[in-house]
């Protein structure tokens, strides 16, 4: 499979999608969108991967839209769009595609992440900064608004006063500041980033049953804005009491009691569970 704006490769158990536009500060467009969202379906089907590494190629994650088309930049003339003039679906595409991962996604931001280089990130599970790396919400600076979902994600992250204070002003923020602001769970030398976001990766790959990776991402994003537990309890005694009478619960229990790694041998779709997906498919993104 052949990409033009990413770059996908596998090692062991981590698959890394690399936004590849390094002259342009790795800024996005439609195309990239659409590769994007291959690209986490593709790793999201291969059963030898266990995680998913983003990030960005050069001294930038993602510096935002593709502006190259000056004020039609956001119309449909601009790279953003296809070329019927209608706004593509790959923004929700991905955020689809990320949303919806049985796998979990590890962002690695390496430098600039910028309008929907930063929102692009709120879909994945961890992100991690280098210490080079610069932040903005900045869409009311370009008379646009916050987009790709990031009106729902970015308060579920950080909490409403916090994202009201980085989209209200649209500024430019550094790699302490979202650290602070609990965008970024750790920042880290530049150097150092990609071994460290492989060093979770691992962490994940090395301990956890794939089943169970899937099952808690979705319980976890899903439940997250709901206003009590009751839509929880729902879904969850059901999924313990399978989990718990099968193959997985046995060989993670006897791994504990024999002191090794486990080999679980739980695979993705074939062994989920009944009952999932519980949402129903007209509740999926994109």
């Amino acid at each position: 499979m052949t990409f033009e704006q990413i770059r996908y490769t596998i090692d062991g158990p981590i698959a890394t999608i690399m936004l590849a536009r390094p002259d342009k500060l790795n800024a996005y467009t439609a195309v990239m969108g659409a590769e994007l969202a291959e690209a986490v379906r593709k790793a999201g089907a291969e059963e030898k991967v266990r995680a998913i590494i983003l990030t960005g190629e050069g001294r930038g994650f993602c510096a935002g839209a593709d502006i190259s088309g000056g004020a039609d930049s956001f119309s449909g003339a601009g790279p953003n769009f296809a070329a019927e003039g209608k706004p593509r679906q790959d923004g929700g595409g991905f955020v689809g595609a990320l949303f919806d991962s049985p796998k979990p996604i590890i962002a690695a931001i390496n430098g600039a992440a910028v309008g929907v280089g930063a929102t692009l990130t709120l879909p994945c599970d961890i992100r991690i900064a280098a210490d080079s790396a610069r932040f903005g919400f900045v869409f009311a600076r370009r008379g646009l608004v916050p987009e790709a979902g990031s009106a729902w994600f970015l308060p579920q992250l950080v909490g409403l006063p916090q994202a009201l204070r980085w989209c209200l002003s649209g500024k430019l923020f550094d790699a302490a500041e979202a650290l602070q602001g609990g965008l970024v769970s750790e920042v880290v030398a530049s150097d150092d980033l990609i071994a460290r976001a492989q060093e979770i990766a691992r962490e994940i790959a090395e301990n956890t049953a794939p089943v169970s990776i899937a099952l808690t991402r979705q319980m976890l994003w899903r439940f997250a804005g709901e206003a009590s537990p009751a839509a929880a309890l729902k879904v969850d005694g059901g999924f313990a009491m399978t989990l718990g009478s099968g193959p997985d619960v046995r060989e993670g229990v006897a791994a504990f009691l024999e002191k090794r790694a486990p080999a679980f041998p739980g695979k993705i779709p074939e062994d989920m569970p009944p009952g999932y997906p519980w949402w129903g498919a007209n509740a999926a993104i994109g």
